[in-house]
């Protein structure tokens, strides 16, 4: 069954291309990281003997780790700019990779002021290790919230993610904050550079606290306000494909979300064995003024429970995020590529987007289109035209391959390429579209493998 979600009166109109600010945000992070080297040069005289090195590279690397943590807070804050502007994907990437620095700087730091401490003293590595732990102020407090940096960097450890659930990862990730609360009162108590330095530790605190507000504001403020605004509860559920369904959602003045076609939020069903759980879905159909729907495929415990929810439950929604929108449009010629659910974003794009589109659907058999009654609709509507990739009759797989795509779909490489799908069916359908000629800025794709 399709869901009857009429197409709207949407202006086709090209929307005027931006550019992303993703530059000048790394480069103020680096910069950022460049002025803490050089509150260290600046605060630091000669460097004698092996203890001398040791402590100072250990100093480098505990003020690099605490920036870092300030950063990861940030990046993760769900900053609109960040979010709508660079790409959620990409901001989580960079996330991760902060990430990986703070946790090896926080290592380099640890071990190497130990040693140098030890070597400074004369004593045993353990007996270094204890006295400072026992003795140092706000020491025992430091090593807790390290204890839970490392906690969290394990389980983030991608081996180690895929064999735990969403639910554990994500409240292990949330300890993040009490990590970084814990050992910042150990930075300023400890770090030499700040000790008699107000300038720098006036600064410390804006770097805390200018993080702090972000996520207050972006990850608790905004979303208790969106939500008491529009009142958003479940209209309906459909079945689209098998283990697949739509979820139809009714709330007040939806128009002013501000939600574009492409983008996501995180949704919370307030219902029992749901309500604890926040997950990304894609608006599968244009916003209307009091009607939003997302399409969910059954691949988890969450997910397969959304058949079984009831018209009138509550949902609590954050967002809109992603830059998968027609913000991204360079070309007057647009190629849609969906593998599976991967549809979801791409049906809302197909109705929306201006000029000439296409788009590519890849699904194992014919029961597995979901939407496939309202991608012909709107084709029909619009002029545009939908190609299916279907499995063999014996189950072979299409292949993707440059030729193929050229054949398919005339003047590719003057195409701009909306990608959504699987991981694997992404990296191959990028691969084969850059060999095809498409230039890699007209190729647009949203991934959250980190």
């Amino acid at each position: 069954m399709t869901t009857v979600y009429e197409q709207g009166a949407v202006a086709l109109a090209p929307p005027e291309p931006r550019r992303s600010p993703a530059g000048p945000v790394l480069t103020f992070l680096w910069g950022g990281a460049a002025a803490v080297v050089a509150l260290w040069w600046q605060d630091t005289g000669s460097v004698v003997g092996t203890a001398g090195w040791l402590t100072g590279a250990g100093r480098i690397a505990g003020l690099l780790c605490g920036y870092a943590c300030a950063v990861l807070v940030g990046l993760m804050a769900r900053v609109p700019l960040l979010e709508r502007r660079i790409g959620s994907d990409r901001v989580a990437r960079w996330h991760a990779m902060a990430g990986r620095y703070t946790i090896c700087l926080l290592v380099a730091h640890v071990v190497l002021i130990l040693f140098g401490y030890a070597a400074q003293d004369g004593s045993s590595i353990v007996h270094e290790t204890l006295t400072v732990v026992l003795d140092y102020p706000e020491m025992l407090k430091g090593t807790a919230g390290t204890v839970v940096l490392f906690a969290v960097g394990i389980t983030s450890a991608r081996a180690v993610r895929r064999r735990v659930s969403h639910e554990f990862w994500y409240y292990v990730h949330l300890l993040t904050y009490a990590a970084v609360f814990l050992a910042f009162g150990h930075q300023l108590a400890l770090g030499s550079d700040f000790t008699g330095d107000g300038p720098a530790q006036a600064a410390w605190y804006v770097l805390y606290l200018g993080a702090a507000a972000l996520v207050v504001w972006f990850r608790i403020l905004a979303p208790v306000r969106l939500n008491l605004r529009h009142r958003l509860r479940i209209e309906s559920v459909h079945r689209e494909a098998p283990g697949v369904y739509s979820v139809v959602m009714r709330g007040r003045q939806l128009r002013k979300l501000g939600a574009r076609p492409g983008q996501f939020f995180r949704w919370r069903f307030l219902t029992e064995g749901m309500r604890w759980t926040s997950t990304p879905y894609s608006l599968s159909a244009p916003p209307r003024q009091d009607l939003l729907r997302i399409t969910i495929k059954a691949l988890g415990d969450h997910s397969a429970a959304v058949p079984m929810l009831r018209p009138g439950t509550r949902v609590w929604a954050e967002g809109p995020y992603g830059s998968l929108t027609a913000d991204r449009s360079t070309a007057h010629k647009s190629l849609l590529i969906a593998g599976g659910v991967g549809i979801t974003p791409l049906r809302a794009l197909f109705e929306t987007l201006p000029g000439d589109v296409t788009l590519l659907y890849r699904a194992r058999t014919t029961e597995d289109l979901a939407l496939g009654g309202e991608l012909e609709a709107i084709a029909r509507w619009r002029g545009a035209k939908v190609l299916y990739a279907l499995n063999g009759p014996h189950g072979q797989r299409p292949s993707f391959t440059a030729e193929s795509l050229r054949a398919a779909v005339q003047d590719l490489a003057g195409h701009d390429v909306y990608l959504c799908g699987p991981h694997g069916f992404a990296q191959d359908l990028y691969e084969a579209l850059r060999t095809a000629g498409v230039p890699d800025r007209r190729i647009q794709h949203e991934s959250f493998e980190l």
